[in-house]
């Protein structure tokens, strides 16, 4: 299966830009470009969900992956928070703010696990499109609390943070594009469905191609990064992900599901936690909580964790 993986096109385009970093290649995606490609792959990914879910109705399984997913996304920051402190050597500020984006998600590893599974014949529920929206916030209440525990606030905006992350162009888009779904179905979809359907697969290509690149960079350029952290960085997307995995079949999710589940657990946030911590935790440093969310947690699951996700979840199920 893994090796299935490295032979898809998706995967071997980041492979691509991740070897052209380190080569020092001038290669580059334009800025504006590469924007208006997260936007398409996020507006796709909510309105198949929505029309999915149209065509299904809100089921039982539904409601139960969404408290397994927000559930998850309370806990799991806790579980990395003590191996960052006691493994790490974080301090308490450093360790709640990397665990917040270990029990946040990233849309665009769900984004690929989706595109990758579905071409094996294991698409996900459409439903998991919500359980990635819910999964996104959680983690960030979970990772201040533990970097602020036992201090005293004294900031009076400290409601600001919660703006930033539930203004963040990822959930409204993504929200709002599975709602649109919901509310159109399948025969409102089919007028649009050549140009977020059909060319999916292409746009995915040059978006991992561009984070290829981008992740490659961060990791080269950060000092601060230990072999520790390197480890760790590894090994908690693989204990969220088996723990994301085994909920998923434990509560009756299908296959597809149960390991989108888990790949949603193992994958870690680098859009929405960083613009949080910004705000609420400024002293945290990026260099730490970008490198490895970025450059070392990302590249993992997209080469590896997708399949070790999904052959656990086939074993399991």
């Amino acid at each position: 299966m893994i090796l299935d993986t490295l032979t898809s096109p998706v995967i071997l385009f980041f492979v691509l830009g991740f070897l052209a970093a380190l080569l020092k290649s001038d290669l580059s995606i334009p800025e504006a470009f590469a924007k208006a490609m997260s936007i398409y792959l996020m507006a796709a990914i909510g309105l198949k969900g929505g029309v999915a879910v149209a065509s299904s109705g809100v089921t039982s399984d539904l409601i139960v992956a969404a408290i397994a997913g927000l559930a998850l996304s309370f806990l799991l920051p806790v579980i990395a928070f003590a191996l960052l402190r006691q493994f790490g050597g974080l301090s308490k500020i450093d360790a709640g703010a990397v665990a917040a984006h270990y029990g946040s998600v990233s849309v665009v590893t769900f984004v690929t696990a989706t595109e990758i599974l579905t071409g094996r014949g294991l698409g996900p529920a459409g439903y998991m499109v919500a359980v990635l929206a819910l999964m996104e916030t959680p983690a960030i209440i979970s990772g201040l609390m533990l970097a602020k525990r036992g201090e005293k606030q004294t900031n009076a905006n400290a409601g600001t943070p919660w703006h930033e992350v539930l203004t963040n162009a990822s959930v409204i888009l993504l929200v709002g594009s599975f709602a649109i779904g919901v509310i159109a179905g399948a025969d409102g979809f089919a007028p649009v469905k050549p140009l977020f359907d059909t060319g999916f697969r292409g746009v995915l290509c040059l978006f991992l191609l561009d984070m290829g690149l981008i992740a490659a960079r961060r990791l080269v350029q950060s000092r601060k990064v230990t072999w520790r952290l390197v480890a760790l960085a590894i090994t908690i997307p693989i204990l969220n992900g088996v723990i994301g995995t085994v909920t998923g079949t434990f509560i009756g999710l299908d296959i597809a599901s149960a390991a989108a589940l888990g790949i949603l657990a193992a994958s870690a946030s680098y859009i929405a936690v960083p613009a949080a911590m910004r705000l609420a935790l400024p002293e945290a440093d990026p260099g730490i909580y970008l490198s490895m969310s970025l450059g070392i947690t990302f590249p993992f699951n997209i080469i590896f964790g997708i399949s070790i996700f999904a052959a656990l979840a086939q074993m399991l199920g």
